[in-house]
């Protein structure tokens, strides 16, 4: 019983730091990348699909992204997209391409985004902590039910603990790593 419940906080735990990284990858450090419109959907013929699935998404340089949409009438539709989605993008179409220059960040902007890579870390060590609660009173339920001992408890309780402080040390790490990045010019 022990592996399997240090086995699932280990799983969840993991699961909560990849969901950090796919945030911290959404917010704009300057640089281009695909990954940038992950998120924006547009509408296709009625149905409201990522962008991903309807143009080719590319990194032409290091501040431009490139979408190619695969039909000529959605390249309107993906450029409204891009425009209405808050990320502060001025998409210039040329014929059925649709370049998107990254522009540069000011000190302020570095700033807030710095903050929001915090608040995002700051939710992921939330998630973390919320598991460890939660496998803490499971193991108090297994105490009380007597199919665990007192002295297994509590050992089961250290491990738990242990990993907690691993994930939230990679959170911190991860963290740091995107403000630093975010901050350099």
């Amino acid at each position: 019983m022990s592996d399997d419940v240090k086995k699932d906080v280990q799983t969840r735990m993991a699961k909560s730091v990849d969901a950090l990284k796919g945030e911290l990858g959404r917010i704009r450090t300057g640089r281009a990348h695909a990954g940038l419109l992950d998120h924006l959907t547009v509408d296709y013929y009625g149905t409201k699909t990522p962008i991903g699935k309807v143009a080719n998404v590319t990194v032409g340089d290091a501040r431009t992204l490139v979408v190619t949409p695969w039909e000529k009438n959605m390249v309107s539709v993906i450029e409204r997209a891009i425009l209405e989605s808050g990320l502060g993008f001025n998409p210039v179409t040329t014929g059925v391409v649709i370049r998107i220059p990254m522009p540069p960040l000011t000190e302020e902007r570095r700033r807030e985004l710095g903050k929001v890579a915090r608040s995002e870390g700051e939710n992921a060590k939330i998630a973390v902590r919320n598991i460890r609660r939660d496998t803490n009173n499971h193991l108090k339920d297994q105490l009380k039910k007597k199919t665990l001992s007192e002295d297994e408890e509590k050992r089961l309780q250290d491990a738990v603990q242990k990993i907690t402080d691993q994930f939230i040390a990679e959170i911190d790490k991860l963290v740091a790593a995107k403000e630093h990045d975010i901050l350099e010019i």
